[in-house]
């Protein structure tokens, strides 16, 4: 595992495109809506927070392919885990412990007092974040119109 720069954030879409795709067929409410903005315009936000310094992301590689990945935002004390994504085949390998272990490490390091998540409706990642004490805080309800 390794952070990268704003420089290798293309490597990304990869991940960013299979995430979509999971949340397709994930959702139990929004099949269909992933990605919510362009591949494009997220990894160039990417490169903007990573320069900004407002975030940090991680990645997991398999013979120099990047197969998952954990971007994490800072704001004050509140840390955000935006991303954590592991390619399919790769899954159950561990890769998604060691992704959301350097997130908490690296984030309580940075003095953040709480984490926030958010996790697609009917994805089964939950049960990862709750193995590391996650709690439900709150729903959020959408109407899609």
């Amino acid at each position: 595992m390794r952070e990268i720069k704003s420089n290798e954030v293309y490597k990304l879409k990869e991940c960013i495109i299979a995430l979509a795709s999971h949340h397709n067929k994930i959702s139990i409410n929004f099949k269909g809506c992933y990605p919510k903005v362009p591949v494009e315009d997220t990894m160039n936000n990417f490169i903007i927070d990573l320069n900004n310094e407002k975030s940090q992301i991680a990645v997991i590689e398999n013979e120099e392919k990047i197969v998952g990945f954990c971007k994490i935002n800072i704001n004050n004390y509140v840390g955000e885990l935006e991303y954590l994504v592991v390619l399919e085949q790769f899954r159950g390998m561990g890769y998604g412990a060691e992704l959301i272990e350097w997130a908490l490490k690296r984030l309580s390091n940075l003095g953040v007092q709480n984490i926030d998540v958010k996790v697609a409706d009917g994805n089964e990642a939950i049960a990862l974040y709750e193995k590391y004490g996650f709690k439900m805080n709150a729903h959020i309800l959408r109407l899609k119109i």
